[in-house]
């Protein structure tokens, strides 16, 4: 699917957010930075694509280690880089807070960065040579923006519509009620209207008007019964750390989860009583090796 002139997707798997480049004849635009173990590949990628250009502006739609992994590198690639943020979150990154950022809680890797002014809802921001609109997308995450571009009717949507659904809503996770923003969210996208959407991850698509029917019909599932979205974003914690690690001892894995306190969160509200952990987080693998996300033997788990 043809993007407009000047934007490049490098269109990522599952562990690492898409990037989307923005060139413009006097500035170059990267939004979003991957996950910390491909920063390396995020760094040769955008170099290949600038051909010698500096790079001028980073901009995260959110901090999740998946969004803005790469920041700390390519920070340093790029000394004179001017890196934008929501502005929820900023207070955790200077100083550097892991723990209210989410890395921490959720086991994840992101290396400390800094920024220079945030990304503020209802303005706007020149990216490349066109201006781009910041849209407020709370629910997957409370401080999410998504971007859009109305000549083109072209929406970066980050996490807040995929085409087939959207991100785990992590403030349910706290027992604050989210369903409702991601709602929100979703009408503000339909209102936009736009014509192309580029994800935070998965491909470019145009149907929009079936994937939020999509998204809609799965929110609706995780109203009606909350206690299967609290299982599916446990899942997707161990689901993540096996595309970061690809193949670990059984052993390992079953350590990293004992020392991931939100998993520990998800089952101390919601695991089955008298039931222990470790055969708690054992079930949820074997739920991943029958949906064929994972396979296990007795002595290791690995991605597929």
């Amino acid at each position: 699917m043809q993007l407009p002139q000047g934007i490049t997707l490098f269109e990522r798997g599952w562990l690492s957010s898409n990037n989307i480049l923005i060139r413009g004849k006097n500035q170059c635009a990267l939004i979003d930075s991957g996950y910390a173990s491909h920063a390396t590949q995020t760094l040769g990628l955008l170099q290949a694509a600038l051909q010698g250009q500096p790079l001028d502006l980073l901009l995260n739609t959110h901090l999740h280690s998946d969004h803005c992994g790469g920041n700390a590198l390519l920070q340093v690639a790029y000394p004179q880089l001017y890196t934008l943020i929501p502005p929820g979150h900023a207070r955790f990154v200077t100083p550097w807070d892991p723990a209210a950022l989410s890395y921490q809680p959720t086991g994840q890797t992101c290396p400390p960065f800094g920024y220079s002014t945030t990304l503020q809802p209802d303005t706007a921001i020149l990216l490349g040579d066109q201006p781009w609109q910041i849209h407020a997308a709370p629910g997957h995450d409370p401080h999410s923006v998504i971007l859009f571009q109305p000549e083109h009717r072209l929406l970066i949507s980050a996490d807040a519509l995929w085409e087939n659904g959207f991100g785990v809503v992590f403030p349910e996770l706290d027992c604050t009620d989210a369903f409702t923003e991601v709602a929100q969210t979703l009408d503000v996208i339909e209102a936009l209207a736009p014509r192309l959407i580029i994800p935070g991850h998965g491909t470019v698509f145009s149907d929009v008007a079936e994937a939020l029917a999509r998204a809609r019909r799965r929110l609706d599932s995780f109203a009606q019964a909350p206690e299967k979205h609290i299982r599916y974003a446990a899942k997707v914690l161990l689901k993540f750390k096996l595309l970061e690690v690809q193949n670990v001892p059984l052993a390992g894995l079953l350590q990293w989860a004992q020392s991931t306190p939100l998993l520990h969160q998800i089952y101390q509200s919601s695991g089955p009583a008298g039931q222990p952990f470790q055969d708690w987080v054992l079930a949820l693998l074997d739920d991943l090796v029958r949906s064929g996300a994972a396979s296990r033997d007795q002595q290791s788990v690995s991605n597929t």
